[in-house]
């Protein structure tokens, strides 16, 4: 099986299991999403296996798994928001165990550990908070349609890179980190998924086309941004795939890249938009 065929069946299995999720119920959406976070922050603790640097993984993993529950009962009204801050103790007691741990590289292992909280876990968490925004306002219902139509986005901004970029491609978007990417496929990535966004503002018409078309900029421009983010981070530890459960795709890293960076933003910029 070439490597196109086989990138194409996996991606249509993963966007049914996504999609079949977020629209089934809100407590499948949860359990997908809490999934998603634990299999991220494992792949990418798991970057520094060979080196010296050693994350607390298991801490890690209570923190932003932690956080992303905490957050999910407090977006349903189940707890207050206030509770967030319990997170904050767990921060700081990253820095108590490794007082015990007798590990060489103690300030990495601290720092690595909570980026694993804040590059994974707290992206995805904002990312699930969207199918909480209706009206023009985050509120205690479920409500998919922002959530999916970010998806919509941000699959077409990564199959126009990519279709365009391997037909045409020629001049190199960022060699020192992807030399595979290209200006071309970038160009490409973009205006699919502003065509896309308009797309959005015709099926899910809740929202103006204004609010769907700086959804779809946002996504694009910080989705290839975060896309490279994670190339950065392989590079600079000699690693091609950041593991081998989505044949054709390499690791669930490697398909949600575009989301780390480009989920706070649409979240922001949601929030802002509450003011106006």
């Amino acid at each position: 099986m070439n490597n196109l065929v086989e990138r194409t069946l996996t991606s249509i299995i993963f966007v049914i299991v996504l999609l079949g999720s977020i629209i089934q119920s809100e407590f499948a959406s949860s359990i997908l999403f809490f999934v998603i976070i634990l299999l991220c922050q494992r792949e990418f603790y798991n970057f520094f296996k060979p080196t010296d640097i050693k994350p607390q993984k298991k801490v890690g993993l209570i923190g932003g798994l932690g956080f992303f529950v905490i957050s999910l009962l407090a977006s349903q009204a189940r707890l207050e928001s206030e509770t967030l801050f319990s997170i904050i103790p767990l921060i700081f007691t990253i820095f108590i165990i490794e007082l015990y741990r007798n590990r060489p590289q103690p300030i990495p292992n601290i720092a690595f550990t909570i980026l694993g909280i804040i590059y994974i876990a707290v992206p995805i968490t904002l990312l699930h908070d969207l199918a909480y925004y209706k009206d023009y306002s985050f509120g205690r219902e479920y409500n998919y349609d922002i959530l999916i139509g970010y998806f919509f986005v941000l699959w077409a901004n990564d199959t126009g890179a990519y279709l365009i970029g391997r037909k045409w491609g020629k001049h190199k978007l960022f060699p020192r980190i992807s030399p595979k990417k290209t200006w071309e496929g970038s160009i490409g990535g973009v205006v699919l998924g502003l065509a896309v966004g308009y797309l959005n503002s015709i099926i899910f018409p809740e929202f103006n086309l204004a609010v769907w078309l700086g959804i779809a900029a946002i996504v694009v421009v910080f989705g290839s941004l975060g896309d490279l983010v994670e190339s950065l981070f392989k590079r600079s530890l000699d690693i091609k795939d950041s593991g081998k459960l989505l044949p054709g795709h390499g690791g669930v890293l490697d398909r949600f890249d575009g989301i780390f960076i480009s989920a706070p933003m649409v979240y922001a910029f949601l929030r802002i938009l509450e003011f106006l």
